[in-house]
């Protein structure tokens, strides 16, 4: 395996959960997204991971840390989204974003509701800090690829408008979309 250039795009993977934080079962959702990543992105890129519980103050510290002080130009959580009332991830991501764009959950919840019909229970959502690109997927890891390949295929062009790292993917796996005139020349 070869070094990860220190110029490398830095990704948070941020994983919300009681049980996991606290060792009771492993992480999977966590490991899904870097697999996930690891196959759709072409670009050089390092992953800053964490594990955190369910609280609302520490999801936003470890957001603002991730993106502030880590210099992650994406982060992708994973947890926290249903309806319980320990599920406060998009009021967190909320609260330390800028501008939020709601059509990523709006996508999320359209394609997983081809396999689940709870899926509307879900509130995924995505949203910008800075020159961050913040997206908030379900805790179930075998949501995470129907999750992604439907908003993955934007989320470069949304780093770019934000004048962020340039990703760029593997189009035979995750097809990124831009514009004729944002095109790498």
């Amino acid at each position: 395996m070869s070094a990860v250039p220190e110029t490398a795009v830095r990704i948070g993977i941020l994983t919300i959960s009681d049980r996991a934080s606290r060792g009771v079962y492993e992480d999977l959702g966590g490991p899904a997204i870097r697999a996930w990543l690891s196959r759709a992105l072409i670009s050089p890129w390092r992953a800053v991971a964490r594990v955190i519980p369910d609280q609302q103050p520490l999801i936003e510290k470890t957001l603002i840390e991730l993106i502030d002080d880590e210099g992650c130009s994406l982060v992708v959580t994973t947890g926290g989204t249903g309806p319980a009332p320990r599920d406060v991830t998009p009021e967190a991501t909320k609260a330390v974003c800028e501008k939020m764009l709601p059509g990523f959950g709006e996508r999320m919840r359209a394609a997983s509701l081809a396999f689940v019909p709870t899926a509307i229970l879900s509130r995924q959502t995505a949203g910008i800090r800075g020159r961050c690109l913040i997206i908030n997927l379900p805790g179930k890891h075998s949501a995470i690829d129907d999750c992604l390949h439907a908003v993955f295929p934007a989320a470069p062009y949304c780093l770019d408008l934000i004048e962020s790292a340039r990703l760029e993917t593997n189009a035979e796996f995750c097809p990124a979309f831009r514009p004729a005139h944002a095109k790498k020349q």
